[in-house]
């Protein structure tokens, strides 16, 4: 997990936490809003235990949302072990790294959002475009969804 900033057309800042799936290099979700609080986290991560159950562990960052009292808790009454990375040193989750990258590059650079709501359709759209229409090399020229799909029919995952 890890946080991306941007802002609307007027120059209002949002935020986006993006949730990626080391293996499959799924996008799991992103999350906008004007402002994120640990909350928030626990709150997409209890939307993500409910659609594909608890990880095991996640990295993040040294920020105060995966810091946080919240999150902890909601981590040891799941079994999660949070990973965190050494402070300054974003190598150390290589994924989501990327990913946000690739985010910033395809989305947020492309597009004017006029609103919140706006933000979040178009940011949708991209997700799900990211996962299931986009091939990816390093998953054998498969999508993050089908190379997800396919561990899963070999009983992988």
């Amino acid at each position: 997990m890890d946080f991306v900033a941007d802002q609307l057309f007027n120059g209002q800042k949002i935020r986006a936490l993006t949730v990626v799936d080391n293996f499959s290099r799924e996008s799991l979700a992103i999350t906008v809003d004007y402002a994120l609080k640990a909350a928030d986290v626990v709150a997409t991560m209890g939307h993500l235990k409910a659609l594909r159950g608890t990880p095991k562990r996640i990295q993040v960052d040294n920020g105060s949302e995966f810091i946080s009292h919240a999150l902890d808790h909601w981590a040891y009454e799941n079994g999660v072990t949070l990973d965190f990375s050494r402070p300054g040193k974003p190598t150390d989750n290589p994924f989501i790294e990327s990913f946000n990258g690739s985010f910033r590059d395809e989305c947020l650079n492309v597009h004017w959002f006029l609103s919140l709501d706006d933000a979040r359709e178009k940011i949708e759209g991209w997700r799900q475009d990211y996962n299931d229409f986009r091939p990816h090399s390093s998953l054998g020229d498969l999508t993050p969804g089908e190379f997800r799909l396919a561990h899963l029919e070999a009983g992988n995952l």
